[in-house]
């Protein structure tokens, strides 16, 4: 399976590769890097109580952004597990030598994402929007059609977003992500709606890079496609960036 899986990923890489050299020389914008901690007591599906690491990395790039992170989660009951994703996306701005933002649109992209769990593999592909609306530091828009490893295919839309705030003279930030699935014959039609409010404690011995303490707070319907299995979980959060 973790052969297959490489072998299909590394083909991809070298496709994007090849689509990238021949056009200018790459170039990144940002990049940022991060560790964060989770605890929780409400997770539905094993074990109720959990704590989650996760390393997480984004860019961005001419030839369009990346995302990755992994999830390592180990239970009050012992039970570990590993849950990653790696996203990428290719502008079509890019690969076409032209400007294709309109209004509130900033570029087009074709959008890519690898799941990677305990004994499954999915892969979606699609397309996706960067959007430029007032207060957010960014908005993204994803639209999917999944390859599962083992359920049946679906589509999926996925939001992704940023609102950077100030209060009182403290910094916060309010990011998050809601993917929808459509139902299949194996899973019924599945919400997740998982978002962070953290504050930038590193201000208080003036760091340069954030460092987070706040909430993430799960509100998901259906959890992993199963009918009824609906979770509402606050965890408590601390994040370091690079």
């Amino acid at each position: 399976m973790f052969k297959q899986s490489f072998a299909a990923m590394g083909g991809a890489l070298v496709l994007a590769s090849g689509l990238i050299s021949s056009h200018a020389h790459a170039e990144m914008y940002w990049s940022t890097f991060s560790l964060s901690y989770l605890k929780g007591d409400h997770y539905k599906v094993g074990d109720k109580s959990r704590e989650v690491l996760t390393v997480e990395h984004a860019s961005g790039h001419n030839w369009g952004d990346n995302f990755f992170f992994l999830d390592h989660l180990k239970s009050d009951d012992g039970t570990v597990s590993n849950y990653g994703e790696l996203a990428p996306r290719l502008s079509l701005s890019y690969l076409s030598n032209s400007e294709l933002s309109a209004g509130i649109i900033k570029d087009v992209f074709i959008a890519t994402t690898w799941e990677m769990g305990q004994g499954f593999d999915n892969y979606l592909y699609g397309l996706g929007l960067a959007l430029d609306l007032p207060g957010f530091k960014y908005f993204g828009v994803n639209v999917y059609k999944a390859n599962n490893g083992v359920w049946e295919d679906d589509e999926q839309l996925t939001l992704t977003w940023g609102v950077p705030f100030t209060l009182a003279g403290a910094e916060f930030l309010y990011d998050g992500f809601l993917d929808y699935s459509t139902e299949s014959d194996t899973n019924a039609k599945e919400m997740n709606f998982t978002s962070q409010l953290k504050w930038n404690a590193g201000k208080l011995v003036d760091s340069k890079s954030p460092f987070y303490i706040g909430i993430e707070y799960a509100y998901w319907n259906n959890k992993f496609g199963i009918d009824g299995v609906d979770e509402r979980n606050p965890n408590l959060l601390v994040k370091w960036h690079f």
